[in-house]
């Protein structure tokens, strides 16, 4: 028999954002709905990638797509709790990013971990580009080596 292994700490991530949980993210069984998650991951990566990448959603030449994503929920998490975000970077590439995350309560260790894979890619053509220099600094900073 295998010992599961601890669950992330705060400390291990490098950028944290709290998380507004609202009365709709709950489900019937009283705790917030499993698709929600993610919800919660993409506007915490965009979040950072706005603020310290200069990522531009609106007019920018390049854009990232979500090509891969995944989530383990290990403790319910329910409106009204305050959340926070980690994430940190587990993988950076030439035109792509994978990001480590997970959802934590006011106290203790990871409600949930996830990833999310990002290609960086043109605005118009939608094919893979080079990570954008300042949004590669960004990201370095978040890097786990």
């Amino acid at each position: 028999m295998s010992e599961k292994a601890p669950r992330p700490e705060r400390e291990e991530y490098g950028y944290l954002c709290p998380v507004d949980t609202r009365w709709r993210d709950n489900d019937i069984y009283g705790h917030i709905n499993n698709v929600v998650y993610y919800s919660y991951f993409d506007s915490t990566i965009n979040r950072y990638l706005i603020d310290e990448g200069g990522l531009d959603i609106h007019d920018g030449e390049h854009i990232a797509y979500v090509v891969s994503s995944g989530c383990d929920y290990l403790e319910a998490a329910a409106y009204p709790d305050k959340l926070t975000i980690g994430m940190k970077v587990d993988k950076l590439g030439s035109s792509s990013v994978r990001y480590g995350l997970a959802l934590f309560g006011e106290t203790g260790p990871a409600k949930a971990t996830g990833f999310v894979v990002h290609v960086f890619v043109n605005r118009e053509t939608g094919r893979p580009v080079p990570i954008p220099e300042r949004l590669r600094s960004a990201l370095v900073k978040l890097e786990r080596v």
